[in-house]
C-alpha cells in the first residue's frame, strides 16, 4: 500500500464521519448548543471543513473549495473570507448560521473531493516536502497532512457526541 492510498481512506473516514454526523438533524438541532459555551455540530462540521480545505489547498497549491465553489456566498458567515474558525470566541461562534444540512455536506463532500483529488497523485517521496519552515523541526508534506486527518477525525468525533446528546433529548 502506497502513502497515498492511507490518506485516500482516512479523509474517507473523516466524509463518514462528518455524514454520520450530520444526518437527519433539523437546522435547529444543527445550530444547538449544549451550554452557552459549547460548539455546536454545524460550527463543529464548518470549521473541520474550512480547516481542510484552507490547509490542503495550501500544500497543493490551489484555490480553496470555499471561494473557487461559491460556498463563502452561500453560507454568507459574518467572518472574514480566509477565517476557518481557529481561536474564535464562543459569541463568535454563535454567529454562523449553517444555511441547510444539504449545503453544509455539499460543501464537506467539495472539499473531500478535492482533497482526494490531490492526495491520489501523490508519491511516496512527496510526503518528505517541507511545506512550512515556521515550526522546528519543518513541517513535512506527510506530517501537516496526517496533522488535518487527525484535527479533522477529532472535530467529527465531537460532532458525534454533541449529536448523541441531541438525539437523546429530542
Amino acid at each position: 500500500m502506497k502513502g497515498h492510498d492511507l490518506l485516500v481512506d482516512a479523509f474517507g473516514r473523516v466524509n463518514e464521519c462528518v455524514h454520520a454526523a450530520v444526518d437527519g438533524l433539523s437546522l435547529d438541532q444543527l445550530h444547538r448548543r449544549l451550554d452557552d459555551d459549547a460548539n455546536p455540530v454545524g460550527w463543529l462540521v464548518w470549521h473541520l471543513t474550512r480547516v481542510q480545505d484552507d490547509h490542503v489547498a495550501d500544500v497543493a497549491g490551489f484555490e480553496q473549495v470555499w471561494t473557487a465553489q461559491g460556498f463563502d456566498a452561500k453560507f454568507g458567515t459574518p467572518y472574514p473570507v480566509a477565517a476557518v474558525g481557529y481561536g474564535q470566541s464562543s459569541r463568535e461562534v454563535g454567529k454562523l448560521n449553517v444555511p441547510s444540512v444539504e449545503v453544509l455536506t455539499e460543501y464537506h463532500d467539495a472539499v473531500h473531493a478535492a482533497t482526494v483529488a490531490y492526495v491520489s497523485g501523490l508519491a511516496d517521496d512527496d510526503f518528505d516536502r517541507v511545506v512550512d519552515t515556521r515550526w522546528d523541526p519543518p513541517v513535512t508534506l506527510g506530517v501537516r497532512l496526517i496533522s488535518v486527518v487527525s484535527d479533522t477525525l477529532q472535530h467529527a468525533g465531537q460532532a458525534a457526541y454533541v449529536r448523541g446528546i441531541l438525539l437523546r433529548e429530542a
